[in-house]
């Protein structure tokens, strides 16, 4: 596997710079990061640390398998920043930091884009996503790229979150047996485990913001048209965006920062350039002083509720008005939005893969079907492919049942939905947990998407919503959730930072191997 390159080119580096102590990179933020190479620590050592520690702890210790590939070219690129900063020419508020990307983005490094399947090994196509252009523009470093549930998640309505054919399993870093969520699950334990400061995941619905809420991150899934898609394997341009990933809101308004622009081959970002601007800068004034916030009730365990309660007290402390609302009754939401992913998907993934090089063979969902029935065994071990299949029935684009579901769904998320909750409390912001606790990874039933969910609104209206950890229930982490209007990214940033500053909620992870041990199980006798 690929995820050896980058770290052979560290162990090809003359012995005196591997001698040299590498730098701290565990917990370290962008800022904290930024601070030693204005001391003197080169971007090459800070590269070289997360390489370490990735081939330290990805495929052995505790094995957390969130890294698909590292990148052959990271180094250079970091010798390239450290030039840049010798000289006083520094690219941006990134140059020198490394970053990680999820396995369905695409980049110019020699790694192939595989949305974790053996369907695209090939996949090299040497160019970058318009959001990973960016990132390059502001100096990044591209460390390498992350584990995800294959195809994120929409092969089947059974599969196991974080695993993928090409890279395993990700294992969760609080809990190991525990999910890490998806699909943008490695994106979440290799922030969670330092292997990056920040990374990108992607979402579709929940895609994001369950494996931040659920390793104990801040992510943000951004209001649909702020970050381009052009060059991410798709799902459904109704509903998919990248979205940063970090262990604070501050990190994760500086990487969207460099995310968001306006890409003419991505209709969704024509009307973006208004909402520009840097979002991390207006963190340090915020306030929620009188700012009216909808806080949703949804059935949870106590031990949760508990938690969300102390949440809520602090934000009440906080200055924040909290009116208490009833969930809508949306009548036929999941049913209305599964549809209109199934039939994009046949629609979009057609379109992105006639654009791969000639190597990858499976140019068309039916292709991908049929490569996963001739290769079950390693493609298919523990779920199948309901969700390709039914999405290779659907009638196209011009379907009326479909644009019949995509105006329902979007009616219901956006105008019954978000909009009325927020009327009805004359507020800014909903607030939620995020989801409940991570489940056990089981291949044998799969998922369990026990507790409540906070994301099919926002997924579905394209409005903003941010998870911000709000501590460990049963020694794994949960997430508070910030939702508001299109547009409202930096609302909700500025709320999730005056709760994340008041509450300090976050803790490290334990990489414990399980956190059902104990002696309650093993009963009185």
């Amino acid at each position: 596997m690929m995820i050896r390159a980058a770290c052979a080119a560290l162990l090809m580096l003359p012995a005196a710079a591997v001698a040299q102590d590498m730098p701290r990179v565990e917990e370290q933020s962008i800022d904290a990061l930024r601070a030693q190479m204005a001391q003197g620590t080169s971007s090459v050592a800070i590269t070289q640390a997360y390489l370490a520690r990735i081939a330290a702890m990805d495929r052995t210790g505790p094995t957390l398998r969130a890294v698909i590939a590292t990148n052959p070219d990271a180094l250079a690129q970091a010798k390239a920043s450290d030039a840049r900063r010798k000289s006083g020419r520094p690219l941006g508020a990134l140059d020198g930091i490394p970053v990680l990307i999820k396995d369905n983005i695409e980049t110019s490094d020699p790694l192939a884009t595989t949305a974790g399947s053996l369907a695209l090994r090939d996949n090299v196509t040497r160019r970058d996503a318009p959001v990973v252009a960016l990132l390059r523009k502001q100096g990044a470093v591209i460390l390498g790229k992350t584990n995800l549930s294959e195809w994120a998640n929409i092969r089947s309505t059974h599969s196991i979150s974080g695993w993928s054919a090409v890279g395993g399993l990700v294992r969760n870093p609080y809990a190991l047996d525990r999910t890490s969520c998806g699909s943008s699950s490695g994106s979440g334990a290799a922030v969670a485990a330092s292997f990056a400061a920040v990374a990108i995941g992607t979402e579709t619905d929940g895609s994001v913001v369950c494996p931040s809420s659920m390793n104990g991150l801040v992510g943000l899934k951004p209001t649909l048209g702020m970050v381009s898609r052009t060059h991410v394997v798709p799902i459904s341009h109704s509903q998919d965006t990248p979205g940063p990933m970090a262990r604070s809101v501050r990190d994760a308004a500086l990487l969207f920062n460099a995310m968001v622009g306006v890409d003419p081959a991505d209709p969704a970002t024509r009307d973006a350039r208004p909402h520009m601007h840097d979002f991390a800068a207006p963190l340090a004034t915020a306030s929620l002083s009188g700012v009216r916030i909808a806080v949703l009730h949804p059935e949870m365990l106590d031990s949760l509720k508990a938690r969300y309660d102390a949440s809520l007290a602090v934000l009440k402390a906080q200055g924040a008005v909290l009116v208490d609302v009833e969930a809508p009754k949306l009548e036929g939401i999941g049913e209305a939005e599964l549809l209109v992913l199934q039939t994009e998907l046949k629609a979009d993934l057609d379109a992105y893969l006639s654009t791969t090089p000639k190597a990858v063979k499976t140019r068309s969902l039916d292709q991908v079907i049929a490569f996963n029935q001739a290769n079950a065994a390693s493609e298919m071990p523990f779920f199948a492919q309901e969700t390709f299949v039914a999405a290779a029935q659907t009638r196209g684009l011009s379907d009326p049942e479909y644009l019949g579901a995509r105006a329902k769904s979007l009616r219901l998320a956006g105008a019954e939905g978000i909009d009325a909750l927020l009327g009805k409390a004359q507020a800014t912001l909903i607030v939620a947990p995020t989801y409940g606790m991570p489940w056990l990874s089981d291949t044998v039933y799969g998922d369990t998407f026990n507790g409540p969910s906070a994301s099919e609104l926002p997924a579905i209206s394209g409005y903003p919503h941010l998870t911000v950890p709000m501590g460990v229930v049963r020694g794994v982490p949960v997430g508070l959730s910030f939702i508001t209007t299109r547009w409202g990214d930096q609302t909700v940033l500025n709320a999730g930072y005056v709760f994340e500053q008041a509450a300090k909620a976050r803790v490290v992870p334990t990489y414990a191997a399980t956190n059902d041990a104990g002696p309650g199980l093993a009963g009185a006798r």
